[in-house]
């Protein structure tokens, strides 16, 4: 894992390369924030998605207990809903996020539901800077509400979104991006503890 020692997370607009930039006719809700990643960062959007989505505050997990009670009472799916539904691969989930889709440079995430639709994407962009080519990670939300109690549930819950969104940004990169050398001792334990125990078989 790499350190990024002051983790700085910009607000952005959602990226026209991104899949989800044009998803909705109409969207209520499109932001993204981005973040460079260092020079030895894994490139692999999904385990990049795990590793943003795995960190979260204790403030976080209130607010997520603090949803589930709100969401209830406007017919939306909890957490606990989401994270037990579709659990066959065709249908595969990062936490609460069902993968749409997934390429070599975005994964896209998300959720549909009576009162509202939503796609998270995590894009990685390679840009030339003055210190060289360099890789960014933008996390971008769209949301596009189907009637009343959509827009006023995400009215309600669009302030607590943005801080999350740069909170689980700024964690990801405190706690250290997972880089190329770590996946790669990770692969050859794995595959030296394989042969052992198949030599002991």
């Amino acid at each position: 894992m790499m350190r990024s020692e002051q983790p700085s997370v910009i607000s952005v607009a959602v990226p026209e390369e991104s899949r989800i930039s044009t998803f909705y006719a109409k969207t209520d809700l499109a932001d993204a924030y981005e973040i460079r990643l260092p020079a030895n960062s894994i490139k692999d959007p999904e385990l990049l998605a795990r590793h943003v989505l795995a960190g979260q505050a204790d403030w976080m997990r209130a607010l997520m207990r603090l949803r589930d009670i709100l969401v209830a009472a406007f017919g939306i799916k909890t957490s606990g809903q989401l994270q037990g539904a579709d659990s066959s691969s065709r249908n595969k989930r990062i936490y609460i996020f069902r993968i749409y889709e997934s390429s070599a440079n975005e994964i896209v995430l998300g959720e549909d539901d009576k009162h509202l639709d939503f796609r998270l994407s995590l894009l990685l962009q390679v840009r030339n800077t003055s210190s060289g080519d360099s890789t960014y990670l933008t996390l971008s939300t769209v949301v596009h509400c189907h009637n009343l109690l959509g827009r006023t549930y995400l009215f309600i819950i669009s302030p607590f979104h943005r801080l999350i969104v740069k909170s689980m940004l700024r964690r990801a990169a405190t706690a250290g991006w997972p880089t190329t050398t770590s996946s790669s001792s990770s692969s050859s334990s794995s595959s030296s503890s394989s042969s052992s125990s198949s030599s002991s078989s």
